[in-house]
């Protein structure tokens, strides 16, 4: 089994969230923790290649270093299209140094959401109230329009939160009945907030938790079968004292994980400069979308013109991007550790975009006045993908592409390909009691139980007569309300077969 190395940076990282930090000029809200990796046996050429990168560009060092901040906020306000020559040339030059050795994680956490989330703190999903679409429409609609009671109601009076979340939905919904044509569906999703708010009561504390930028990494190791790694962490804080990014890292059981200096670590810096390219690009998105305020008047916010004005060259550095992100490692953006993922899901659907097109000139050919409107309807379909999945709580079975005519399900119980060939459930007896995991669905249609016997976990066809059965507890699931592992009666009765929970 070959090592790897894995070098982790992080861009937008406030220190200490306060009320000065998120009304900031310069703040955006997401922290992006970036995360680069290759086999140890590719390492030397690999920073060879960087270092001679480094040097090529050796003006704009500071300190003696190459840094992400070589790259200002202010070159990115329309995209790549707003790049003059040089930046376009050091951005391509960069991005052509990833190929298939560099692994790529990163991680894309709304900061608004971790303090919200406090206040639904033991607040789970049920048949009657999906939570996690709630916390979301509450983030959104604070990013969104950015309403001054709300930040000073979360970082200096905590105690008010509530009243002021209150008092802000109430005001959208009014103000929404200027343009309820557009706004019709938002000011339902307001009014259902408002409802779960009435039972929530205020929080006094809020405590930040940098865990979560290990969290998903942790996954991404798991799902890569990567068991012999080190990772290095960019340092941080005082000489001789551990930062709370590497309390972090090893609190989530990355116990060998050291901290270096920048300076001294080629690797750190490729994630600093990674991080800082898609942080920067993220929060040009991100600006571009959002209103300028909670009074500004209901309107559709879509990108403007400028966005689409490429040359050959910017609209190089979209597709570059994208082999990067959604092909070479297109496992990165599945799960998403925040709720609130819109900037990230934005700026897939920006890539999968710009890589439609085959040159600029079939780009402008396209009627470059209707871009912005072409864009958003495509990135809606996203955002629609997104918010059905999180909607979705019945957990999907990722097959992998193996030569078996089976797979094995969550639950370890083999499942076939083709659905005929999995046992039917038989009822001997008139009846048939067992401790039953789980309740599914093949691609046909056809109902599926996985049952915990004496030899293991098996999968049994279900008979037709208790589709409708299982459908209903599926639909229980998909609502929040989990019914299984339970025991469960099977009872024949003539040619019928019906289920009860017991």
């Amino acid at each position: 089994m070959a090592q790897y190395y894995f070098y982790y940076d992080e861009s937008e990282h406030s220190r200490k969230i306060n009320l000065n930090t998120v009304t900031a000029e310069n703040y955006y809200d997401n922290f992006i923790a970036a995360f680069v990796g290759w086999k140890s046996e590719n390492e030397n050429l690999l920073f060879k290649n960087y270092v001679a990168f480094e040097e090529k560009y050796n003006d704009r060092k500071s300190k003696g270093e190459l840094k992400s901040q070589t790259l200002k906020q202010k070159y990115f306000d329309s995209g790549f299209a707003s790049m003059n020559k040089d930046n376009i040339c050091f951005i391509n030059d960069f991005l052509s140094l990833f190929d298939g050795n560099i692994s790529v994680y990163f991680a894309v956490i709304s900061k608004i959401e971790f303090i919200i989330s406090q206040l639904f703190y033991g607040y789970k999903n049920s048949f009657m109230c999906d939570m996690d679409a709630m916390r979301y429409s509450i983030i959104k609609a604070i990013l969104m329009y950015r309403p001054k009671e709300i930040i000073e109601g979360v970082f200096e009076n905590t105690g008010e939160l509530i009243a002021a979340l209150k008092a802000f939905f109430e005001d959208r919904i009014k103000q929404n009945e200027l343009n309820l044509s557009l706004k019709q569906r938002e000011s339902k999703t307001f009014g259902e907030i408002l409802m779960v708010l009435n039972d929530i009561c205020d929080i006094n504390t809020i405590n930040w938790d940098y865990d979560i930028a290990f969290l998903g990494f942790k996954q991404y190791l798991i799902d890569r079968e990567i068991n012999d790694f080190k990772l290095i962490i960019d340092k941080e804080g005082k000489e001789g004292k551990n930062s709370n990014t590497l309390n972090a890292a090893k609190h989530v059981g990355f116990n060998t994980a050291i901290e270096m200096d920048s300076k001294h670590s080629v690797g750190v810096r490729i994630s600093d400069m990674f991080a800082g390219l898609l942080s920067k690009l993220l929060k040009s998105l991100h600006n571009s979308l959002r209103y300028d305020s909670s009074n500004e008047k209901p309107q559709k916010k879509v990108l403007n013109k400028e966005w689409f004005l490429l040359s050959q060259e910017q609209l190089e550095l979209y597709k570059k991007l994208y082999t990067i992100i959604c092909e070479l490692n297109n496992d990165l953006y599945k799960i998403f550790l925040s709720k609130y993922s819109d900037d990230l899901i934005l700026l897939i659907a920006l890539l999968n975009y710009m890589n439609q097109f085959s040159s600029a000139e079939e780009l402008k050919k396209q009627n470059i006045d209707m871009q912005g409107e072409y864009f958003n309807a495509y990135a809606c379909k996203y955002l629609e993908d997104y918010f059905s999945q999180m909607r979705n709580k019945i957990p999907i079975d990722f097959i992998s592409s193996d030569e078996k005519d089976y797979f094995l399900n969550k639950r370890n119980a083999k499942v076939f390909f083709d659905v005929q060939q999995q046992p039917l459930l038989k009822v001997p007896n008139g009846s048939y009691k067992c401790h039953v995991l789980s309740i599914g669905f093949s691609k046909e249609g056809i109902p599926l139980a996985t049952i915990a016997e004496r030899g293991g976990n098996y999968c049994y066809r279900l008979p037709n007569t208790l589709s409708e059965w299982a459908m209903s507890v599926v639909g229980f699931a998909n609502m929040g309300t989990n019914l299984f592992p339970a025991e469960v009666v099977f009872t024949k009765d003539n040619d019928k077969i019906y289920a009860d929970i017991l």
